[in-house]
């Protein structure tokens, strides 16, 4: 079937009565072929998302599933199970979209309420000319953040009694495998609120001067959490 070639557009005032006629009807029937192939399009892409969405689900399926045979699979061969902690939510908390029905409250300006928990006091000297007088001081309180590592070498007492038994003082609360338990806080607090890996924490401390490798990282994030459960709740109901 050949195709009918419409008259110019621009020749228009050019053209009869009956080219008019053939011009809008041609016309016509092109939007409304237009219209079909729209519609069709339309369907198609409809058709596309559901399909989209069922792949999303069944994706999402998978990887519980997924994350359920790992689970098995540690627990078959006895290796530490998963860290119980859930994601920070630090992407929720850093989007710039704001709380549904929530206003982002004014910020408040002024003295900062820390003033009072000054930690040390450094006396900073003046150049001044022969002749001056002594006015006092001007305060400036300053916050800063001092990292540094401790190796402390603690020297056990040991004891043996009347009936032959040696009695050896306890290491401080919260030592585990020659590490105190600051040390293990940090860990913490960077894998669960910082949502920093274990290759990244070992990295980092390994850096700054802990000698200590990944699995005993890893033992720190997944081991003996008792304390730490109970310490959180202490916290919590304190408010």
């Amino acid at each position: 079937m050949t195709k009918r070639r419409l008259p110019m557009i621009e020749h228009a005032d050019t053209l009869s009565l009956k080219a008019l006629r053939e011009l809008v009807t041609g016309l016509v029937e092109r939007a409304d072929r237009a219209d079909i192939r729209i519609e069709a399009l339309g369907a198609e892409n409809q058709k596309l998302r559901d399909e989209n969405a069922q792949l999303r689900i069944e994706n999402t399926r998978l990887k519980v599933d997924n994350q359920l045979l790992r689970d098995e699979i540690a627990r078959l061969k006895n290796l530490p199970p998963r860290p119980p902690f859930r994601p920070s939510g630090m992407e929720q908390a850093t989007s710039d979209k704001a709380v549904a029905g929530k206003e982002k409250p004014a910020r408040r300006r002024g003295p900062k309420g820390d003033t009072g928990k000054v930690t040390g006091e450094e006396v900073l000297p003046a150049s001044v000319p022969p002749g001056s007088r002594f006015k006092g001081y001007k305060d400036c309180v300053v916050r800063d953040l001092v990292m540094r590592v401790e190796v402390v070498r603690y020297r056990r007492e040991c004891w043996v009694t009347p009936d032959g038994d040696t009695i050896i003082a306890p290491l401080p609360a919260g030592t585990q495998g020659g590490f105190g338990s600051n040390l293990r806080r940090f860990c913490l607090m960077l894998h669960a609120h910082g949502q920093v890996t274990t290759q990244r924490l070992t990295t980092l401390l390994n850096d700054v001067g802990v000698e200590i490798s990944k699995r005993q990282v890893i033992r720190f994030l997944t081991e003996r959490l008792d304390g730490f459960h109970a310490e959180d709740a202490a916290v919590l109901h304190a408010g």
